[in-house]
């Protein structure tokens, strides 16, 4: 798989992503439904709190990732959904820095929601993968 980033201006590499990837050479494709923090068994953990809420839906994300032998690597595409851009920008670096561990900048959208189906949960991450 080859991965070419496309950005006709700089600023969004410094933040950790590219404005877009042509990727070629690639057989597999994983589309990833948006991952939370919940535990294995469905239930919403972190109540209230943005910093552990992402770090466990990274962990959720990377568990998926996995499971088709796949990894962070292999991200081109990376939704953020959170109900509170404010309170989840401070934490930000958490997850550049994850996918920065990873050697990757995937191009990344992120949205301000009213809520996310299951209520308490501040944070939706929702991805693309190729191998």
């Amino acid at each position: 798989m080859k991965r070419t980033p496309v950005n006709p201006v700089n600023w969004s590499v410094e933040m950790g992503f590219n404005q877009a990837e042509l990727v070629s050479g690639h057989t597999r494709t994983l589309y990833c439904s948006g991952q939370t923090a919940m535990n294995a068994e469905g239930r919403p953990q972190h109540d209230g709190d943005m910093a552990a809420q992402l770090t466990l839906t990274l962990d959720n994300l990377e568990a998926v990732l996995n499971a088709a032998a796949m990894s962070f690597g292999n991200l081109v595409r990376l939704n953020v959904y959170t109900t509170d851009i404010d309170r989840l920008l401070p934490h930000y670096g958490v997850l550049a820095s994850r996918m920065s561990a990873a050697g990757v900048k995937p191009t990344t959208t992120m949205l301000e929601v009213t809520r996310l189906a299951i209520p308490g949960q501040m944070i939706e991450l929702e991805g693309t993968a190729v191998a």
